[in-house]
């Protein structure tokens, strides 16, 4: 289930380069290949529910929303996961932000902010007792030197960084 890169664009300074990373780096397209089946975002190993793919505004629509929680109640605005796996057999909800770089820019200063990200989903997902885990994908540029102290504090923050892909092993599966 391959999916086709948007070329059309997104925010007013996102490359299509950045577009590609974000959209082949899929959350779904790897659960598929190890032998998951997702019907409707629920993710399946054999007959057993096991937990939901959940990107964008469907955190909210798909999951969030049917169990009474609405984003309202507990954060002044609602937060888009580029992708969201919850696990129903550890209760940990992995929220996962895609980076693409290929030359500095706002990106850089975005990143310590991993830990706030984590303490507004983790109201949401409270009163559902869940966990929640923060994780950046991101692309090889973020191997550069000048991002140790980041990568540094963003572990330091109890968030978590992978390169080009997500690791399933990572998300309790």
């Amino acid at each position: 289930m391959p999916r086709t890169p948007n070329i059309h664009g997104g925010g007013a300074r996102t490359n299509q380069n950045g577009l590609h990373f974000e959209q082949t780096t899929s959350l779904d397209d790897a659960l598929c290949n190890a032998g998951y089946t997702i019907i409707n975002h629920t993710i399946y190993r054999g007959s057993q529910q096991i937990g939901m793919s959940v990107p964008q505004k469907k955190l909210y629509t798909y999951f969030l929303n049917p169990h009474g929680i609405h984003y309202y109640d507990y954060n002044s605005k609602e937060w888009r996961p580029d992708e969201a796996f919850v696990n129903f057999e550890n209760n940990t909800v992995y929220i996962i932000e895609k980076k693409f770089q290929n030359c500095a820019g706002s990106v850089d200063e975005k990143l310590p902010g991993c830990h706030f990200k984590k303490l507004e989903y983790q109201k949401l997902f409270n009163p559902l007792h869940f966990d929640v885990e923060f994780i950046y994908i991101f692309n090889d540029w973020f191997l550069d030197e000048r991002y140790r102290d980041t990568l540094d504090y963003i572990e330091y923050m109890g968030c978590h960084y992978f390169y080009n892909e997500i690791p399933l092993y990572f998300l309790g599966l």
